[in-house]
């Protein structure tokens, strides 16, 4: 089964949700968000990224870091800015990018059922970030940064979120990225009861993103348990801050490679050895985004050329390996221009899809990076199939859009 809880939100006040509400900590560097809050007090990323209000030489992971978060959030709070619902709620969350719309119930999902896996991963962590938002959390006593959960869609909860979305939402809101954002709360006891009952026949749930939060509850849990001697896992500190979506709503973009050099090959022996396991051609003008699996975009000395993975060359039967991310790292990136492991190898770095190929042609035209990649996205279906197998996908397969706005609802472990 797959436990859900209601809980008491600390959210903004209606007036003031959509200067609140911020990008994720992780999709911006400290002076991009220094400069999208300087003329906002009320941003989150004051709470998020808090380091964009100490000297810019101040290390990121300072004590000073986390306990600027800690007082900002604070001054949030006792300003009226933020608020505490009085009664345990869930809440919907709806956004809306072009043609595509998602709901997502906000919910605190149990820590022992992701111990257990059964709230499944499929991405390692690094303990470095891992320690990052322990330390982030404990400061806060709070967690101010959802996890993207998933599940494999049921029409009976769909039904109930429809009924739901047909009320006034407490905020809808337009960010200036043009997405829009709505929030209802659910505090209804008979639609709470509903839903935990939905959930509950529920198998599992999967961890879209957001797996060093979730790794740092786990470990948060622990902690606060080691201290408790009156400890009944009904703590709020047994819980984590989740938005949790259907399979069949998600949006997942490409994430693409950019690579620093050739290593030391010249373009005739490169394409050469490219040739071994890839049918390649050149795309007649401008470039081409994969249509299908298997297939990759490469640019390099201002050409877009098209890769066609040889049959030979796929596993059909490793879920792990018949991945897209998986074949050009095992039969190009590795072999032929020895990035041995694209997590610490600082030849290599990642565009998400949500900036468009052009970006790819930018990062190689400027001469920072000599050569491009743009990959087909990694399905739902792909990633559920390798939680499902416990095994673990290649870092930077999957780019979900849209992000979830943080500071709409954070979760007090007291």
């Amino acid at each position: 089964m797959s436990i859900i809880k209601p809980f008491k939100g600390i959210r903004p006040q209606k007036t003031y949700a959509q200067k609140v509400a911020s990008p994720p900590y992780d999709v911006l560097n400290s002076n991009e968000a220094r400069e999208m809050a300087a003329d906002n007090p009320y941003s989150f990323l004051h709470v998020n990224k808090p380091e964009i209000d100490l000297p810019s030489d101040v290390n990121n992971y300072d004590e000073s870091v986390y306990q600027k978060g800690s007082e900002n959030f604070v001054n949030l709070q006792e300003n009226g800015i933020l608020f505490t619902d009085e009664k345990p709620s869930f809440y919907i969350y709806r956004q809306i990018m072009d043609a595509h719309v998602q709901y997502g119930l906000v919910a605190s999902a149990s820590v022992n059922e992701y111990d257990q896996d059964i709230i499944k991963k499929h991405e390692l962590t690094r303990m470095e970030k891992e320690d990052d938002r322990v330390k982030h959390i404990l400061t806060l006593n709070a967690q101010v940064g959802p996890v993207f959960l998933t599940y494999k869609a049921q029409p009976a909860i769909d039904k109930i979120v429809e009924k739901i979305s047909q009320s006034i939402p407490e905020y809808d809101f337009t960010a200036d990225d043009g997405i829009q954002h709505t929030f209802w709360v659910v505090n209804n006891d008979n639609l709470i009861k509903e839903l935990q009952d939905q959930f509950a026949k529920i198998d599992c749930l999967y961890v879209a993103d957001g797996h060093h939060r979730s790794a740092a509850a786990s470990r948060v849990q622990k902690e606060f348990q080691s201290k408790n001697n009156s400890h009944s896992g009904l703590e709020e500190y047994n819980y984590f801050l989740t938005v949790i979506f259907p399979h069949n709503q998600m949006n997942i973009l490409d994430y693409n490679r950019v690579v620093k050099d050739l290593n030391s090959l010249d373009e005739e022996d490169f394409l050469g050895k490219i040739a071994h396991n890839f049918i390649i051609s050149k795309f007649d003008s401008q470039f081409v985004k994969p249509q299908k699996t298997h297939n990759f975009s490469m640019y390099f000395n201002k050409k877009w050329y098209n890769l066609q993975a040889k049959y030979e060359i796929i596993d059909q039967t490793d879920p792990v390996g018949r991945l897209d991310v998986s074949i050009l790292q095992k039969n190009l990136l590795e072999p032929i221009l020895k990035i041995g492991d694209p997590r610490s190898d600082k030849r290599i770095d990642f565009v998400g899809g949500i900036r468009g190929m052009k970006e790819l042609e930018r990062r190689v035209d400027s001469g920072e990076m000599q050569i491009a990649f743009a990959l087909f996205p990694t399905s739902i279906e792909e990633l559920m199939a390798i939680a499902d197998a416990g095994m673990i996908m290649p870092p930077k397969s999957t780019w979900f859009e849209p992000k979830l706005r943080s500071g709409l609802i954070s979760h007090s472990l007291t």
